[in-house]
């Protein structure tokens, strides 16, 4: 038996790692699941909620999210995680999952003008933003003080795939797809 996929679609904040694993997920006929809509759940469940400084839903949404995972691996459910943690949050967390998955990681990228242009327009059009702490990036990119260059990206020693979401996907999603699998453009068949 060939042990379940777990597909990391990691990033900094607007590359488009939401986007992409929903995506991904629906090109690979599996679950996605994304750690910004288990925190909004929670949310909507904790009257009088406010994000900002030392959020009380991070710490349990961050355990929920990688519980979700163990759950569906162990299941030999293969899956397409999403977050915005980087490697600190990312490398303990992913290793114990090492043993019942294979991991793939794929690095969202875009320049960083269309990341703050993606964030700007995530606050105006999308309420349940203000759950994650979206207008204190608001705030840092109008102060000039939000770099995408301070992201550290997810370093395990598992296959890496970068991903420019600046005008679509670049590789291609299906090629993003094989990469997942594992198999050669050939063996992915049609689709």
């Amino acid at each position: 038996m060939t042990l379940p996929t777990l597909a990391v679609v990691s990033g900094g904040p607007g590359t488009g790692k939401t986007t992409l694993a929903h995506a991904l997920a629906q090109e690979l006929g599996c679950p996605a699941i994304i750690r910004d809509e288990i925190k909004q759940g929670m949310v909507m469940s904790t009257p009088g909620y406010r994000s900002g400084g030392e959020d009380p839903l991070n710490y349990p949404t961050l355990e929920t999210f990688f519980e979700v995972l163990q759950v569906l691996l162990r299941s030999r459910v293969t899956v397409v995680a999403e977050a915005a943690f980087q490697d600190r949050l990312w490398r303990p967390n992913l290793g114990p999952l090492a043993h019942i998955a294979q991991i793939r990681i794929i690095h969202c990228t875009v320049p960083a003008a269309i990341a703050h242009n993606r964030i700007i327009q995530r606050v105006t059009e999308n309420d349940h933003r203000a759950a994650h702490g979206d207008h204190d990036l608001l705030e840092a990119i109008a102060a000039g003080k939000h770099s995408l260059e301070s992201f550290v990206p997810v370093s395990l020693d598992v296959p890496t795939q970068a991903v420019d979401t600046s005008h679509g996907y670049t590789p291609a999603l299906r090629d993003i797809a094989v990469f997942v699998r594992g198999t050669t453009a050939d063996d992915a068949g049609p689709g």
